[in-house]
């Protein structure tokens, strides 16, 4: 029998009340575990109205007060980190050891918050005119949504939510229904930590969802990340309804390896960057640009090593690569592959008709490897999210950084050199929101912020990091003069320091 996942609104499970469900698979099996409900209109105004409610005392709540949730929680997270990464490996497939780095990842965004007190402070202005003062302030939004994707149902909502929350807001979370669980698991130890009911609630469901979200009125700021075509269409719909919107949409990064990298170096960032969690990674090198002489060597290390990546279960400790999240985003994968193949691209390992035995069922695609790549090609050009690395030619270093300047996405690149002038001046002029330098997956830590550049991102403010709590609140100006020594008679121009 499957389990029946819920909603989480105002502080309990709660079925909803549209009747429309969706299946949540075991990708290693390929088996149906649970259903999900699909959230209505009804579902979306009984999420509003309760974070609305909710949103009057939490925002009159003193900071450090909402920091100590936020510290309590960051211990509930680190107690229960196996159970998060067990749920978040049974319903992506992703290896149990990257499910803990990504909630580990999501954790520090938590400590982040926990500092809140120190980042809402504002400026003050003595004596700005005569016996007048003035001050700034940075004061929370409303209700905040967030709509996050299937690959990381830990890490991205939590560089969302501890900000919002952290800086007064009340929060709900959309996630994927592909692997919706996570969040549930999340509003119940929010509310452990002492987060009163209604702050953070977790509504499931599909494109009703997302434009019941985008649509209401009391919705003040959603934050998106997901493909570029949805990203744009959330983030055009949402500030046509006057909201703050932040859409972090698709990538396509690449690792740019001069002849003079340490070929063995670059070899393993690769094999990380490219097959960790199955490609299914915002981040992951899906391009390889190998400079000059660097090519036939790249391929004389990288070739053995994909074709001995070992392709199991995430439970298994010996798997490095998981298998795919769902039956319909394996053909999607591999029919790229197909693609590739019939465009004239050199495929050197085949992933395809993977099949393990005790899992022939499941939604494995191997590790996949094609040389010769031309820029004019639909695996060069889309973001295929699966485990498939395109190497590509550059006769020279200004071809390569021209090449990675010219793609539509821009969220992360990455160089390895040991030189300094080339590093230097890629970091510099690359039109990519996240740049590595011999570091091939550059996410930011908490205190930065995250978010690409071009069409991977709409928005004005990256995630988390000081740009969170900027998207998050806004500012406001308080210019004061008390009664005594005010003059007599009413001023028809513009207030000055005269």
């Amino acid at each position: 029998m499957t389990r029946s996942i819920k909603h989480w609104i105002d502080g309990k499970l709660v079925a909803g009340v549209s009747g429309r469900t969706a299946e949540v698979f075991n990708p290693a099996l390929g088996e149906v575990q649970a259903t999900v409900p699909l959230a209505n209109k009804a579902d979306v105004d009984a999420a509003v109205a309760s974070a609305a409610e909710a949103f009057k005392a939490w925002s009159a709540t003193p900071p450090l007060r909402r920091a100590r949730v936020m510290f309590k929680f960051r211990e509930l997270i680190e107690a229960n980190l196996k159970d998060l990464a067990a749920v978040v490996t049974s319903e992506h497939g992703k290896v149990l050891s990257d499910a803990e780095g990504s909630i580990i990842r999501g954790m520090e965004v938590v400590e982040f918050a926990a500092g809140i007190p120190h980042l809402l402070k504002g400026d003050y202005t003595e004596q700005v005119g005569g016996g007048i003062d003035s001050w700034s302030t940075r004061q929370a939004l409303g209700v905040c949504a967030g709509i996050t994707p299937f690959n990381f149902p830990a890490m991205v909502p939590m560089w969302m939510f501890p900000v919002a929350l952290a800086c007064g807001n009340s929060f709900i979370l959309k996630p994927s229904e592909r692997d919706p669980s996570c969040g549930v698991m999340l509003g119940e130890l929010l509310k452990q930590a002492g987060l009163p009911d209604g702050v953070f609630n977790v509504l499931h469901g599909d494109k009703e969802a997302v434009d019941g979200l985008l649509a209401h009125p009391d919705v003040a700021a959603i934050s998106f990340v997901g493909s570029t075509p949805i990203a744009e269409y959330v983030y055009q719909t949402g500030t046509a309804q006057n909201k703050r919107m932040q859409a972090l949409g698709g990538a396509k990064n690449h690792m740019v390896v001069m002849p003079d990298a340490d070929i063995e170096q670059a070899t393993d960032a690769l094999m990380g960057a490219a097959y960790g969690s199955a490609g299914e990674r915002c981040m992951a090198v899906s391009v390889a640009v190998a400079v000059g002489d660097a090519g036939d060597a790249l391929m004389q290390q990288l070739t053995p090593r994909v074709r001995a990546l070992k392709v199991g279960p995430g439970t298994d400790p010996d798997s490095e690569m998981g298998p795919l999240v769902t039956a319909v985003h394996k053909a999607k994968v591999e029919g790229y592959i197909d693609q590739g193949v019939a465009e004239g691209a050199t495929l050197v390992v085949d992933g395809r008709g993977l099949t393990l035995q005790g899992y022939e069922n499941g939604f494995y695609t191997g590790g996949t490897l094609f040389d010769n790549v031309t820029t004019d090609m639909s695996i060069y050009k889309d973001e295929i999210f699966g485990p498939v690395l395109s190497v590509v030619r550059a006769k020279t270093y200004s071809e390569a950084a021209e090449m990675v300047n010219a793609h539509e996405f821009g969220n992360g690149a990455a160089i390895f050199t040991r030189d300094g002038d080339a590093a230097r001046d890629f970091a510099n002029q690359v039109k990519i929101g996240m740049v590595g330098v011999n570091v091939p997956i550059p996410v930011p830590m908490a205190f930065h912020s995250f978010g690409g550049w071009k069409r991977s991102m709409f928005g004005d403010h990256h995630m988390h990091g000081q740009e969170g709590v900027r998207f998050y609140t806004r500012y406001k100006v308080v210019t004061a003069r008390w009664p005594t020594g005010i003059r007599s008679g009413a001023d028809f121009i513009m207030p000055t320091m005269r």
